[in-house]
């Protein structure tokens, strides 16, 4: 017998996710799936979903590495003045100190898995924006509905 105690794992389904705009001007939304306050760690994961000619404003984090994988859709990655084209299944990492922005280029939304380690604050700037609600079309994709034919 080991004596490790057993972990119970955090679960979430997307309508328990929290959505919010930085900014009244953003053009994109953020939905937490885990923070450090539910995962107990520095990390902060989010699904941010872009407006069609939605973008980031540029930024950069002093010590954190963000991931980004592609859900649904298409853009542009720029990081230090290189310019990547992203499509869905697409994963980028950005370094630490990287100056970097997406756009959405696409004629829908974009949809991109975020995750941010250590979380650098991160959360705490998404949830002192403005809450806002996930639509039908996010939680198709979020559900992975959207993926789904009908004959």
């Amino acid at each position: 017998m080991s004596d490790t105690a057993c972990v119970i794992p955090v679960y979430k389904a997307p309508k328990d996710y929290q959505a919010f705009r930085i900014g009244p001007r953003d053009t994109n939304r953020l939905a937490i799936v885990f923070d450090p306050n539910a995962a107990s760690v520095s990390l902060t994961v989010c699904v941010e979903i872009f407006d069609v000619g939605g973008k980031t404003p540029p930024n950069r984090h002093q010590w954190a590495v963000e991931m980004f994988f592609v859900l649904k859709g298409e853009g542009v990655a720029l990081c230090d003045g290189k310019i990547v084209p992203i499509y869905t299944g697409d994963s980028l990492l950005v370094p630490p100190t990287g100056i970097h922005e997406i756009r959405n280029t696409g004629s829908d939304r974009l949809y991109l898995l975020c995750i941010m380690v250590p979380n650098e604050d991160f959360a705490e700037l998404i949830r002192r924006g403005i809450p806002t609600e996930l639509d039908e079309e996010d939680l198709r994709v979020l559900k992975r509905n959207d993926a789904l034919v009908m004959c």
